[in-house]
């Protein structure tokens, strides 16, 4: 994720819906320090998928 934009709540609620294994304050700790990496090692599919939502939410993702 390069940037959460301006609707940070919608962004961290978007994020624990593609990694239910985060909890919020992890969630809100990962948004808060954009530029970070959400996920690594997952297939093209998922990533693709976590990408459209967190677009959705407001964030700006890049996938690599």
């Amino acid at each position: 994720m390069k940037d959460f934009g301006s609707e940070k709540i919608k962004v961290i609620k978007a994020l624990r819906s593609v990694v239910s294994a985060l909890s919020l304050k992890e969630a809100k700790d990962k948004v808060e320090s954009a530029p970070c990496a959400i996920s690594e090692a997952v297939p093209k599919e998922e990533a693709q998928k976590m990408k459209e939502a967190l677009e959705a939410a407001g964030a700006k993702v890049e996938l690599s």
